[in-house]
């Protein structure tokens, strides 16, 4: 993943959602499944971290990537 990658805005419509709920919102992922492995083995980061909470809850503004994407929590 690099930092250079734009980011793309993905509209909630709401103030916040979980970090599992967001990835297969915005398309990262198809499945639960999929989502829960990417998050336990570390292959998401949240604001430039890696986060292994699947119900982290997220806020407008947050930036989650993965495999190269970066999407934005926005409104």
């Amino acid at each position: 993943m690099t930092d250079s990658a734009p980011i793309e805005d993905v509209p909630i419509g709401g103030d916040g959602i979980r970090l599992g709920q967001f990835l297969k919102f915005a398309g990262l992922l198809d499945s639960g499944g999929n989502v829960k492995e990417a998050i336990i083995d570390g292959y998401v980061t949240v604001n430039g971290e890696v986060d292994r909470r699947r119900g982290r809850q997220l806020q407008l503004g947050d930036v989650v990537a993965f495999e190269g994407r970066r999407v934005r929590v926005s409104p």
